[in-house]
């Protein structure tokens, strides 16, 4: 009997809810109904949508997203007379209101017709209030607010923010200004630093010089804009009232920050490899670099072949009558055929000359001495008690200072992990079991090149198992 009058209850209270909903608000749940439906439909059906945070935040703004839906809705010159007329009506502050009169005489490069729709839209959305007792228009809040979103994210492009990073930076520092910075924000800034880090790695691995070079360029831009976001980034953290996401997004854009800015070494190692391989065309002075620019400046590479082949054969068209004569002749006529044959006499190859350069010798003895060290068979001066490690300019003299002065600059690869990824003499010297360690004392030499030194040191890297190979 209790679950009857429950029932019952339920009934009778539904009933009566449903009497007391006007014409109005029915038809208003109805349409949020299908919505819901229509919505649902999208989703997995063991799925609710209201169950998902995300959809009920971007619901919650339903009013402001069916403003930009107003806005960009059908063809791009649809789109681009609404905001035109918004801007222009927004862009006057020296009155607030404005009556058709003045929205005719300031907007009469359009049409009545375009300018009337283009009103009434703006009218129904929310976009333009009409005031009816003064007969006026004019620009609600939330339009000034929409067009200023707009105007902040067309402004990065105007300057030509290779790295697009203006805008989400921008976001970034409005928002912490005014102390309203969502993590949100911080995360799609942190999202573009990723994207960007991602883009110069594969850029460095593709080889390519003008990837590189296009790669670099974008890299100088966006750490300009690394620096200004550092001083946002120290009042995030140093914010007491942010929360824990807040200053752990903050900390892990500063981590990506790091991270871009350590790829200035990667970038030069990588153009130093391609120029130490560039290839030069005899003794002209050109590479294969410059061929290329070359071709790249040219629009139409078609062109370039004009005047500089013969034409095609032109086919003659006769009759057939004319065909026949020509046959015969050529049957009938007794012709001495001589085969030309034989191989074109030889020509002598032109002399050339060596391009390799005197230090790429010099490194490879270099390399050749420092691999013996790492399998103990060179530097007999080495001490008993300390077999495995050995005075660094032991290693770079005797040799001239060019020469010394050339090998010490290369001390510092040893055990490069970058380089060593590489290819080439230098990644064969990072690779090996190696370790430098300088220090800050110089030590007088008897040598006739090099007068001091810095002490510095070579020991082999036992854990790393390549000594004993």
């Amino acid at each position: 009997m209790s679950t009857t009058a429950n029932k019952a209850a339920s009934n009778a209270a539904t009933a009566a809810s449903a009497a007391d909903v006007t014409p109005t608000e029915h038809l208003d749940l109805s349409q949020q109904h299908e919505q819901n439906a229509a919505l649902q439909a999208h989703f997995q059906p063991h799925v609710s949508v209201d169950e998902i945070e995300q959809v009920f935040h971007l619901k919650r703004a339903q009013p402001l997203l069916q403003v930009f839906t107003a806005l960009f809705h059908g063809g791009f010159e649809s789109v681009l007379v609404r905001l035109l007329v918004l801007r222009e009506l927004a862009n006057d502050t020296t009155t607030s209101a404005f009556s058709r009169a003045d929205i005719n005489t300031r907007l009469a490069y359009l049409l009545p017709e375009s300018l009337e729709t283009v009103l009434t839209r703006l009218r129904s959305n929310q976009l333009l209030a009409w005031d009816a007792q003064q007969g006026v228009y004019r620009v609600t809040p939330m339009a000034r607010n929409v067009l200023s979103a707009i105007d902040s994210l067309l402004a990065p492009a105007q300057d030509e923010d290779n790295a697009e990073m203006g805008f989400l930076l921008s976001q970034v520092a409005g928002a912490q200004a005014i102390g309203g910075v969502t993590v949100e924000q911080l995360q799609h800034l942190l999202g573009r630093l990723v994207d960007l880090t991602e883009e110069f790695r594969d850029a460095i691995a593709s080889g390519s010089e003008f990837r590189l070079r296009e790669s670099q360029a974008k890299w100088h831009t966006a750490c300009d804009w690394v620096e200004k976001g550092s001083e946002i980034l120290r009042a995030i953290t140093s914010d007491e009232n942010a929360d824990h996401a807040t200053h752990r997004a903050a900390q892990a854009i500063g981590r990506a920050q790091s991270a871009l800015l350590n790829m200035q070494g990667m970038f030069s190692r990588a153009l130093n490899q391609i120029e130490r391989q560039r290839v030069h065309l005899g003794q002209s002075g050109l590479s294969t670099t410059d061929i290329k620019r070359w071709l790249l400046a040219h629009e139409d590479l078609a062109s370039l072949a004009d005047d500089a082949i013969d034409q095609p054969v032109k086919p003659l068209f006769i009759t057939p009558a004319e065909m026949i004569d020509v046959a015969e002749t050529e049957l009938l006529t007794e012709r001495v055929t001589s085969a030309v044959g034989g191989l074109p006499s030889g020509t002598d190859a032109p002399t050339t000359i060596n391009d390799t350069p005197a230090m790429a010798k010099e490194l490879d003895d270099w390399l050749a001495r420092l691999s013996d060290f790492a399998t103990l068979n060179n530097f007999p001066s080495i001490a008993a008690e300390s077999p495995k490690e050995i005075p660094a300019h032991e290693s770079l003299l005797p040799a001239s200072f060019a020469v010394a002065s050339y090998r010490a600059s290369l001390l510092p690869l040893l055990g490069d992990v970058s380089e060593a990824s590489l290819q080439g003499a230098t990644a064969e010297l990072a690779r090996l079991p190696i370790t430098f360690t300088p220090t800050d004392t110089m030590v007088q030499l008897p040598d006739l090149e090099v007068a001091a030194m810095t002490l510095a040191s070579l020991s082999l890297d036992l854990e790393s198992g390549k000594a004993d190979e």
